[in-house]
């Protein structure tokens, strides 16, 4: 009697096989360039700690073509990041009115879209103000 191996689905790449999968994981990786930027920040906050000379010199490097590139891409990874967060929210967190109806996932989504948008620009007049 022949003993058969055991099947051993190949684990290789199994998210690049469903287009759900491939979105969660680029969801998930937007993290990593969310730590990469908060080290930039904590970068930014231990030279202002060590004075005025430190501090300008992480701002001369934060206006160098390689800063302002890599500022780009974090941009866009974190605009991605926002949008694919606010359209899960819908899945995630189902919102009832004192009605007894949920509200549509469509403006669960925009509300926070917009709400996001609305916090940056006040943030960033804010700042620059």
């Amino acid at each position: 009697m022949s003993a058969r191996k055991p099947y051993i689905r190949s684990m290789d790449a199994w998210w690049l096989r469903d287009s759900f999968f491939v979105r969660y994981m680029l969801r998930e990786a937007t993290a990593l360039f969310v730590v990469a930027y908060a080290l930039v920040l904590l970068a930014g906050v231990v030279c202002l700690a060590r004075g005025p000379t430190a501090y300008q010199a992480w701002l001369r490097i934060l206006a160098t073509p390689w800063s302002i590139a890599l500022h780009v891409v974090l941009l866009l990874v974190f605009l991605y990041h926002t949008w694919s967060w606010f359209r899960i929210m819908p899945k995630t967190m189902s919102l009832i009115l004192p009605s007894g109806k949920h509200l549509s996932p469509a403006l669960v989504t925009t509300a926070g879209l917009l709400a996001a948008a609305l916090l940056c620009i006040g943030l960033f007049l804010a700042v620059r103000l």
